[in-house]
């Protein structure tokens, strides 16, 4: 893998788990529920599904501050 990721002139201390970590995080900005996250893991406890894999990015953040400014134009 590191020499794959070295022609690709990627990081090459990357691991098959930071993938797993990305693609994880990814699902969850897309929306995707943690039920269906946790089944695509195979994994039985939503703690370590939270606690491991799911990250707040950088895309989460600014939606959640979008629709905190909406609710309050609303009001």
């Amino acid at each position: 893998m590191r020499r794959i990721l070295k022609q690709a002139s990627l990081v090459t201390n990357l691991t098959p788990h930071s993938f797993r970590h990305t693609h994880t995080s990814l699902l969850a900005e897309a929306g995707v529920g943690l039920q269906e996250i946790m089944e695509r893991l195979g994994h039985k406890d939503d703690e370590k599904t939270k606690s491991v894999y799911l990250d707040v990015t950088k895309t989460m953040k600014k939606e959640a501050s979008h629709k905190f400014n909406q609710l309050m134009k609303s009001l």
